[in-house]
């Protein structure tokens, strides 16, 4: 009988925790909202893009001989002065920014974390440490440093340009994250974590991090449109990946082949319209986002209405 009331308090406790883990998802999660669907519809769309069309498409190096050549039922975006299809190197270079990007997005939100959260919860001369490190970082402007750092690398592979714009990309979350933590720190939950003698990697994965996601979760998708942006800046000035398929590799080429000066306008233009299509969606997801940063930023709903009233 002892043993069955035991399996069933058990079973019981690991309920409530499973409720209480998703009340906590709940909260920090966006709400379904007309940002959030379209930023998602924008951004899923461009995925499906770069998976599909270089699946079914052919080598976007190919050289035919028909030269610049406008849009046409063979060749659906025209074709450069070499006589390669636009169409194609647009969705090959669609792909490549956006793995730069995710990259780029991924490893500076891990820095982030890692310089705002782990060296505050520690204390001592680590969080000095790294805290300094952060303020040199956050003083040395990024853009002219990611310039400054492309020239000098000896070869310019996406792998290289991808730690070149990380390296400029985290200080800024490191800082936010820092001061929440540093406010969280000593809040009672996290106290009583700690008295009761759990670990300090458990503490801050269970009590601390949760809390952080909506943060980190807009820190990593600015850092994603920060990236697309800056390679596709570094590209056009020749300081991009010259190995790999971009949207930024894509202006720069279209730049020194005199699209717009030729008028070519199915050149030069649909690469800049992906950049900003993908800069748009990102942007809403990032705006839904920070409405659960910020409640301020919500929209009343029936309810809160009706309360008021």
């Amino acid at each position: 009988m002892s043993a069955t009331n035991s399996s069933a308090a058990v079973a019981r406790s690991q309920a409530k925790r499973r409720r209480s883990v998703l009340d906590s998802l709940k909260r920090v999660l966006p709400e379904r909202s007309a940002k959030l669907m379209a930023g998602l519809t924008i951004v899923i769309a461009m995925v499906l893009f770069a998976i599909i069309v270089p699946i079914f498409t052919k080598d976007p190096n190919k050289i035919n001989d028909i030269g610049l050549s406008a849009p046409s039922a063979q060749h659906w975006l025209g074709t450069t002065q070499s006589g390669q299809d636009v169409f194609t190197q647009l969705g090959y270079s669609v792909r490549g920014s956006l793995i730069i990007g995710f990259a780029v997005g991924l490893i500076a939100t891990a820095m982030s974390f890692i310089f705002g959260v782990l060296g505050t919860y520690i204390g001592g001369i680590w969080d000095d440490l790294f805290s300094l490190i952060t303020n040199i970082m956050l003083v040395i402007p990024g853009l002219p440093l990611t310039i400054v750092i492309s020239a000098l690398m000896p070869s310019k592979g996406t792998m290289m340009l991808v730690i070149v714009i990380s390296i400029t990309a985290w200080a800024g979350g490191a800082r936010v994250l820092r001061a929440q933590t540093l406010s969280m720190r000593g809040r009672d939950y996290v106290l009583a974590a700690k008295i009761a003698g759990e670990r300090p990697w458990r503490v801050i994965t269970v009590e601390i991090l949760p809390n952080l996601l909506p943060v980190m979760g807009s820190q990593f998708v600015f850092s994603v449109i920060m990236a697309i942006l800056s390679e596709s800046s570094l590209s056009f000035i020749g300081l991009g990946s010259t190995q790999s398929f971009s949207l930024g590799t894509m202006l720069y080429y279209a730049q020194n082949g005199s699209a717009l000066n030729t008028g070519a306008w199915w050149w030069f233009l649909p690469p800049g319209l992906m950049i900003a299509i993908i800069g748009a969606g990102l942007s809403f997801i990032n705006f839904s986002i920070d409405e659960v940063i910020n409640p301020r930023l919500r929209k009343p709903t029936k309810k809160s209405k009706g309360k008021k009233g």
